[in-house]
């Protein structure tokens, strides 16, 4: 497996990747919001093109996807939001997200990014060192998120990072 940035070449291939990772087992032909995110996202002023990554097999094939957009603590430009992360099904608990949130996190603190943070659950992100984001005093779009809303601290993190996260603007309109 590598990971690596996305190119434009491999559009195609990561909305299937989050087409086939978010399926609805009662749908299995309708169109997953996160397919339709990462589109919108790519779009958006918020997208940082060296945070979004894929994971491909060793013939080439992309089987999984994450990304990090720009998001804002307290309307400042501080913060990094952390999804979609999506793998193919036929990768799953092979590794690969976890290469990729290692990827991205390195990559987010390569660039000196202070703090990022998503919404997911509490049993999987906490092994790259994500923690409720209310212990930095970062507070949720949505309050009912509680413990599901994480952040992970960067090296560059300061104390003075603290209110209310707002998620690019493509995250609104789900």
């Amino acid at each position: 497996m590598l990971v690596r940035r996305e190119t434009p070449a491999d559009t195609a291939a990561v909305r299937a990747v989050h087409s086939a990772a978010f399926a609805a087992p009662d749908d299995p032909d309708g169109v997953p919001v996160e397919a339709g995110l990462v589109d919108a996202l790519r779009a958006s002023d918020a997208w940082l093109p060296a945070l979004s990554l894929v994971c491909a097999a060793p013939d080439g094939a992309v089987v999984g996807h994450v990304v990090c957009t720009r998001a804002r603590i307290a309307g400042e430009p501080v913060a990094l939001g952390l999804g979609p992360l999506g793998v193919a099904p036929a990768w799953q608990r092979r590794g690969v997200g976890s290469a990729l949130m290692y990827a991205v996190l390195g990559a987010a603190d390569a660039l000196d990014e202070p703090v990022v943070v998503l919404l997911g659950h509490t049993d999987y992100y906490p092994r790259f060192g994500f923690r409720a984001a209310a212990e930095l005093g970062i507070t949720p779009p949505v309050a009912e998120w509680g413990a599901h809303f994480q952040a992970r601290p960067l090296t560059a993190h300061r104390e003075s990072l603290r209110g209310p996260f707002t998620y690019a603007a493509p995250f609104d309109d789900l």
